[in-house]
């Protein structure tokens, strides 16, 4: 058994899944989640035009609010399959502040789908046609910190690359009959992966803070 660096937070390596009631709970309209199949599609090029094109429209609506846009999930990988939808991350100071940031995305089109304050105080947006979902944490969550360190893994480890393109094209075809099952049947090669992203030392990766870290507890 691989274990993790002795330097991780506790809160950075430990994931946190909710149970099916609490899952269902976070779903604030009626017509999400989609029951359409998933559809993983060959890397475009363009994925990362999209991001900085949204970036921007992000950046304009939420101003200083916005303490960080990053681009995440598999369209952010240079060579990996994915569905084709963007995802990317906002980073607030206080995602229960709905106020500061719901009424300026609501003014681009997005549409807030999924509320989940004791999840790393997770909300998510979709934008017009479904082109990407928008995630807002909040800035001390852990979560995100992971996505980073996800993605950057991949992004230089073509072994794992290859292992989460295969199991992305098996799951999707899987659970082609309840699609809502396809991201949680992705956390055993999701964890997988994370054994050996946590078995280096966390200032190997390039998204690891250079100064003092604190984080919330992804359960508030």
């Amino acid at each position: 058994m691989t274990l993790p660096h002795p330097d991780y937070p506790a809160e950075v390596i430990r994931r946190h899944v909710d149970g099916d009631e609490v899952g269902r709970a976070a779903f604030v309209r009626d017509d999400w989640p989609p029951t359409t199949p998933i559809e993983i599609v060959a890397p475009d090029p363009a994925w990362p035009a999209h991001f900085e094109h949204l970036r921007a429209r992000l950046e304009g609506a939420l101003g200083a609010v916005a303490r960080r846009i990053e681009h995440v999930g598999s369209t952010s990988v240079a060579g990996l399959p994915a569905k084709p939808i963007l995802d990317v991350d906002v980073h607030v100071q206080d995602t229960d502040a709905e106020g500061t940031y719901v009424p300026s995305l609501e003014r681009i089109g997005a549409t807030l789908v999924i509320r989940e304050p004791w999840w790393n105080g997770h909300r998510m947006f979709i934008m017009p046609g479904g082109a990407a979902n928008v995630h807002v944490f909040p800035a001390d969550a852990p979560e995100p910190l992971r996505h980073l360190l996800f993605r950057d893994w991949l992004r230089t480890h073509p072994a794992d690359r290859e292992l989460y393109a295969r199991a992305k094209r098996d799951l999707a075809a899987s659970t082609a009959e309840s699609p809502v099952d396809y991201n949680l049947a992705k956390n055993e090669v999701i964890d997988d992966i994370y054994t050996r992203v946590f078995a280096v030392e966390p200032a190997s990766h390039p998204a690891w803070p250079d100064g003092p870290l604190v984080l919330r507890s992804p359960q508030g």
